[in-house]
């Protein structure tokens, strides 16, 4: 794994050089504010009767993901807003309880006003990050029965980044935002930082009876979006963030790729990669992948 986060940037940047590409080809749209979302609802099912030999257990899962663009560009100022939420579950039949296979809520907002004619703006962003439902840890007790433990739920954790810096802006689909300055306020429920033997720093980096984290460094995210071929899609977001105060050498990752292939205006194929490294959270790399087909909607 000591590899991985120079493979993610190698695939970014390959990404970045094919949408720039692309865009200097693109005209741009004269309209003050622009909005563009998706709705996906992706399902995979399979059942087998009890006189199935080949071995398999019935299941379903489900995916449901909202993204949400809102562009404003007037004279000197640009606004950048996207809006993510994304859910999914699995069901098998041995299992008592339902497991989530993605489980995201996110805000990214960045004003900008531009510098001279450049491409370059000074910039100020707020980001905010959470989860929908509760998690849980798996396992049996004593007697094999199935048990789960809560690890997190709504605003347990919620990330907030708030900075001020630089915008290099290409157009709405391809932008890097670089932030020397920022603060980022961790917060959680007091019920996960009091449990009996709490060892301060074991719930994304809080102490013990916390609520509250404060950490100051800096982020850079970026965001670029293009079009590979012909009813295929690739957005890829990534933020890079260092906390000045605590193991700056320590970077936090979380990359995102999602590609969409679109059979028609409402039937299409997603793929999902998603990876996360967070020292506060697990010294290793959190990753995900969802691939399935279902209903889509643009609006």
């Amino acid at each position: 794994m000591k590899y991985f986060p120079t493979l993610v940037m190698i695939c970014f940047v390959s990404f970045f050089t094919q949408a720039q590409t692309d865009d200097d080809t693109s005209t741009q749209k004269d309209s003050t504010w622009t909005t563009e979302g998706s709705f996906q609802f992706l399902i995979n099912q399979a059942a087998f009767n009890k006189d199935w030999q080949g071995g398999g257990t019935s299941n379903y899962s489900a995916n449901v993901v909202i993204n949400y663009d809102i562009n404003y560009n007037k004279e000197k100022w640009t606004w950048d807003t996207k809006i993510l939420g994304d859910y999914g579950i699995n069901k098998t039949k041995d299992q008592d309880f339902y497991r989530k296979t993605s489980d995201r809520l996110e805000i990214n907002s960045t004003v900008g006003r531009q510098i001279d004619k450049s491409k370059w703006y000074t910039s100020g962003f707020v980001n905010f990050r959470t989860q929908f439902d509760k998690g849980y840890d798996f396992g049996e007790d004593a007697e094999g029965n199935q048990i789960r433990d809560l690890r997190t739920q709504f605003m347990s954790p919620a990330f907030t980044q708030l900075g001020i810096g630089a915008l290099w802006k290409q157009s709405d689909d391809i932008r890097v935002n670089i932030s020397p300055v920022t603060g980022r306020i961790i917060t959680a429920n007091s019920r996960f930082t009091t449990i009996p033997g709490y060892v301060d720093g074991d719930f994304f980096g809080l102490d013990e009876g916390k609520t509250i984290r404060t950490e100051f460094g800096a982020s850079i995210n970026a965001f670029v979006k293009f079009k590979l071929m012909e009813n295929i899609t690739v957005g890829n977001v990534l933020g890079l963030y260092s906390n000045y105060l605590e193991d700056p050498q320590n970077v936090d990752i979380d990359y995102t790729l999602n590609l969409v292939m679109s059979v028609n205006e409402y039937i299409s194929a997603n793929f999902t990669f998603q990876a996360i490294y967070d020292d506060n959270a697990v010294r290793g790399f959190q990753v995900r992948e969802v691939l399935g087909v279902g209903f889509n909607y643009n609006f």
